[in-house]
C-alpha cells in the first residue's frame, strides 16, 4: 500500500468533537440500515460515543461539500495481537477510494506493524476490497441466531446454585474477578477493566435483570480461587444478555444502536462465563437456557450470540439449543510494513 497516495483527504484525530460524533453515529446508522449488518464492533462503538483510548485514532472523510462520507478507527493498544482497525462508508460513496485512502493513513501510523482490519458480515466486496489491499483471512466470528417462538428447554441449575440478577455498585470487582478467571485466554474478553464494564453499563441497553448471575449457596462446591461474593453464596458463573433495537414501555429500555432502526427488536447471548472450577458441571448451558428464557419473557421474537468459529465445542452447544449460523465477521491482517 502506498499510504501517500491521498486519494480521498483524510483527517485524523485522537478525539472527536461532539458534532463530529453525531455525524459520525447518523452515518454508522445509515449504514447499517442498508446492508442490515452494525458497521462497527461494540469496542469500537463504545469508543466513539464515550471519548475511547487516547492511543486511539478517528478518521473522518468528507467531500468538497463538506458532508461526512466515511470514518474509521485505529485502535494501536493491543500490543500482542498489533494494531486493529474498522472502516465505514457511505452507501452512496463505495468504490471511490474513500475506505483504501483511510487504510493507507492507517497503515502509515502502525510503525511498520501488520494492520488487522475487521469486516462485519461476509461481504463478498468486502473480501474483495481486503484481498486488493494485501489483507488476508486471519480470524472469523460467526453470528448465529434463534427463534423464541418455538420451545425452549428448562433450566437446570447444578445441585446448590441459584440464579439472580447482577447487582451495580455491589458485584461490580467479584464479577470482573469472575471474567477475567473464565476468559482468561480470550483476546478481548478476559482483559476487562472496571472502567470497560461501567462504560457497558452506562449503555441505554444495560438492564441489571438481564444479567443473570449464579450463586453457589454451599461455599464447599466453589472449588479453590473462587472469589467471595457479598451474599450468601459465591459467584460462579453469569448470563449477560442483551437488546437490540427499542422496546415498548412495557418491557423497558433496549436500545444498543442509539436509533429507532428498521428492524425488529433482537436478543442477544452477549456474555456466558463460567468459573474454571465449575466448567464441565453443565452450568454454561443452564446459564445459556436461563438467559434465553429472560429474553422471550420480554416478548422477543429472536435471539443472536457471537462464537469463534473455531469453537467447535461452543458451535455444538449453541446448535444443540437452536442455533444456526446466520453471518460471519471476518478479521483481515496485513503483512508486516
Amino acid at each position: 500500500m502506498n499510504p501517500g497516495s491521498g486519494r480521498v483527504p483524510i483527517q485524523s484525530a485522537p478525539q472527536l468533537q461532539p458534532d463530529e460524533v453525531r455525524e459520525v453515529i447518523e452515518l454508522v446508522c445509515r449504514v447499517a440500515d442498508a446492508d442490515g449488518v452494525h458497521p462497527l464492533s461494540e469496542h469500537v462503538w463504545l469508543h466513539l460515543r464515550h471519548g475511547g483510548d487516547d492511543r486511539g485514532r478517528h478518521l473522518i472523510a468528507r467531500d468538497t461539500a463538506g458532508a461526512l462520507i466515511g470514518y474509521g478507527h485505529l485502535d494501536l493498544t493491543d500490543e500482542v495481537a498489533g494494531p486493529s482497525s474498522e472502516v465505514v462508508v457511505d452507501p452512496g460513496r463505495r468504490r471511490q477510494g474513500v475506505g483504501t485512502s483511510m487504510i493507507e493513513v492507517m497503515a502509515a501510523a502502525t510503525d511498520g506493524r501488520p494492520l488487522r482490519v475487521w469486516a462485519h458480515g461476509e461481504q463478498a466486496a468486502a473480501g474483495e476490497w481486503a484481498r486488493a489491499l494485501g489483507f488476508r483471512r486471519a480470524r472469523a466470528l460467526w453470528q448465529m441466531r434463534r427463534t423464541l417462538h418455538g420451545p425452549l428447554p428448562p433450566v437446570a441449575l447444578p445441585d446448590g446454585v441459584r440464579l439472580r440478577a447482577f447487582r451495580p455498585g455491589i458485584d461490580d470487582q467479584t464479577w470482573l474477578d469472575l471474567n477475567q478467571r473464565a476468559f482468561a485466554g480470550h483476546p478481548e474478553q478476559g482483559t476487562w477493566t472496571l472502567a470497560d464494564l461501567h462504560r457497558r453499563m452506562a449503555e441505554p441497553w444495560f438492564s441489571a435483570a438481564g444479567f443473570l448471575i449464579a450463586i453457589a449457596d454451599d461455599p464447599a462446591h466453589a472449588g479453590s480461587g473462587v472469589a467471595a461474593g457479598t451474599d450468601d453464596g459465591r459467584m460462579v458463573g453469569f448470563h449477560w444478555t442483551k437488546v437490540h433495537g427499542l422496546l415498548g414501555p412495557a418491557h423497558g429500555s433496549g436500545e444498543s444502536h442509539g436509533a429507532v432502526h428498521a428492524h425488529e427488536a433482537i436478543g442477544e447471548v452477549y456474555v456466558v462465563g463460567v468459573d474454571p472450577a465449575w466448567q464441565g458441571r453443565g452450568l454454561g448451558r443452564a446459564l445459556t437456557i436461563a438467559g434465553l428464557h429472560h429474553l422471550r419473557a420480554l416478548g422477543l421474537a429472536g435471539a443472536m450470540l457471537y462464537v469463534e468459529a473455531s469453537n467447535q465445542a461452543a458451535i455444538d452447544l449453541y446448535a444443540s439449543l437452536g442455533f444456526a449460523r446466520w453471518d460471519v465477521d471476518v478479521l483481515y491482517t496485513s503483512s508486516p510494513g
